[in-house]
């Protein structure tokens, strides 16, 4: 075989340039499928600390914020029911929360950092339904005994305003404290413990 008549520089640049343009196809085509492979703003937002302002809930207010797609309550404590909390420890199964879920900084008879402010997951640790704030004192309905707290209407849980869950009732542990810290005195980090971002 003779290569008279053939341009080889020709030949040389258009392989080259099929070269080129079959590498440009190869990698345009690997950047959507790498791209997948990155969890999505929402996923990413799913399970990034939220960042609360606590400096207009009122005593006895509650708000709930998402984190990871759970609700978590912000409660305002009062002073009364600050001091109601430790009459209660003989009716509640886990009074000193020893088998419960808390970060080490709101393992105390308040289970938060500072005793007026909690923050707890609100679901209960039954089967995962979400109890209600019941801050009123002996309402007909929970009896003379109830001294405020959070209800589950699924089952009949009880919980006290520290979370900490009754005795014969379904729900094994107390309610979840996630982890958080404080940023400043009027916000809070849902999330993340000191030091750890």
């Amino acid at each position: 075989m003779t290569n008279e008549g053939v341009d080889l520089d020709k030949r040389r640049f258009l392989t080259q340039a099929a070269v080129v343009i079959g590498a440009v196809g190869t990698g345009a085509m690997a950047v959507p499928f790498i791209s997948s492979m990155k969890p999505s703003a929402k996923a990413e937002a799913l399970g990034a600390p939220v960042d609360v302002d606590i400096s207009k809930i009122e005593p006895g207010q509650m708000i709930r914020v998402l984190w990871r797609g759970k609700p978590v309550w912000i409660l305002h404590r009062t002073p009364n029911s600050l001091a109601i909390l430790p009459t209660l420890e003989d009716q509640l199964r886990d009074p000193k929360s020893k088998q419960s879920e808390q970060p080490k900084t709101a393992t105390n008879e308040y289970r938060s950092i500072k005793p007026e402010i909690f923050v707890a997951i609100g679901i209960c640790t039954h089967l995962g339904c979400s109890p209600v704030y019941r801050p009123e004192i002996a309402p007909p309905d929970l009896g003379p005994d109830w001294k405020g707290g959070f209800f589950c209407p699924c089952h009949g849980s009880r919980f006290d305003l520290a979370g900490r869950v009754y005795k014969s009732v379904p729900a094994p542990t107390n309610l979840v404290v996630p982890p958080y810290y404080y940023a400043s005195d009027t916000r809070i980090v849902i999330g993340l413990t000191s030091g750890e971002e």
